[in-house]
């Protein structure tokens, strides 16, 4: 079982390596969530957001989640296909956490260097608790 820490990595970047790492048979739990960030201007991520939460309606779909772990696990599903068999059981072993749970508290925690945030060229990002608070999701 493996413990990823979020803290200053890139979203996607992040969910494509326990993407692949989930398909390989690996257990990932993905800690600190609220910690991730998304590359870009404020303006523009959140209106992106807004208008996946606006898609659909209250009895049909799309659902788009609004807490963000549950954002984090479904970048990490976009990564996989989890419509087949081994997708399925893949996203199965992915496990995404606000904060650090007490279990995994002793474990040691991985980063990916290749996600940190310190690798983007512009500094402009915005981290997942922003936008988890700015579609009224719970932290």
């Amino acid at each position: 079982m493996t413990s990823i820490d979020a803290t200053n990595l890139i979203l996607g970047r992040m969910a494509t390596n326990v993407a692949k790492r989930a398909l390989l048979g690996e257990t990932i739990n993905v800690v600190n969530c609220e910690k991730a960030v998304i590359s870009g201007s404020k303006s523009d991520i959140f209106n992106r957001y807004r208008t996946r939460l606006a898609k659909g309606s209250q009895a049909k779909g799309p659902f788009f989640p609004r807490k963000v772990d549950v954002i984090v696990r479904r970048a990490i599903r976009g990564m996989i296909p989890y419509k087949q068999a081994k997708g399925r059981l893949a996203f199965q072993r992915v496990q995404c956490f606000i904060g650090v749970p007490e279990e995994l508290a002793k474990e040691k925690l991985e980063t990916i260097p290749e996600a940190n945030v310190s690798r983007l060229s512009r500094a402009k990002h915005t981290p997942l608790s922003q936008i988890g608070i700015y579609l009224g999701g719970k932290l």
